[in-house]
């Protein structure tokens, strides 16, 4: 498997768990305010937390596709609104075709806004930068979630677990 299979296969795992947690805290009691909630005050909120695992996904996507996609930065105000900015990132990624990519060894750059820039292999900056980086707004999602009384588990973490669950033995 090349290493642009295995991340498409990564981004689409990390999307489909962030949209099942948001699926399942639109219930919340504490209905839209929950998108303010925060796991620290130096933390960013659940509504940026929501928006930045999407957005390393587009950003790593533009990144190696090229695609020249545009990133929403405005504030996700509803869980409405997030599950259609999943979808659409969703739709993205499904007509991404690995193909297109840079070869495991080309190498890729990039600046961030703190004015530190890197340059790594297009395999190594999947593995080492945009994977880790959308897991750890993923879990921060899951975690402020969690926090605020949310009823999930580690299987609404790694729900697409149960694709290779098997049947016990009799």
């Amino acid at each position: 498997m090349s290493y642009a299979t295995a991340a498409l296969a990564t981004f689409a795992n990390v999307l489909g768990t962030l949209d099942h947690l948001v699926g399942k805290a639109q219930g919340h009691e504490k209905g839209e305010a929950l998108l303010q909630a925060r796991i620290a005050p130096d933390m960013f909120p659940l509504h940026t937390q929501i928006r930045f695992t999407i957005a390393q996904v587009l950003i790593g996507l533009n990144r190696m596709g090229e695609l020249g996609l545009t990133l929403d930065d405005s504030e996700i105000t509803s869980f409405a609104e997030a599950r259609s900015r999943i979808a659409a990132a969703r739709a993205l990624l499904a007509a991404t075709d690995p193909g297109t990519w840079p070869g495991a060894s080309e190498t890729v750059t990039f600046d961030l806004p703190n004015g530190m820039s890197f340059a790594m292999h297009a395999h190594e900056y999947c593995r080492d930068w945009t994977i880790p980086q959308a897991y750890f707004h993923l879990m921060s999602t899951y975690t402020i979630l969690r926090m605020e009384g949310l009823a999930i588990g580690k299987i609404d973490y790694v729900g697409y677990m149960m694709q290779y669950a098997k049947q016990p033995a009799t």
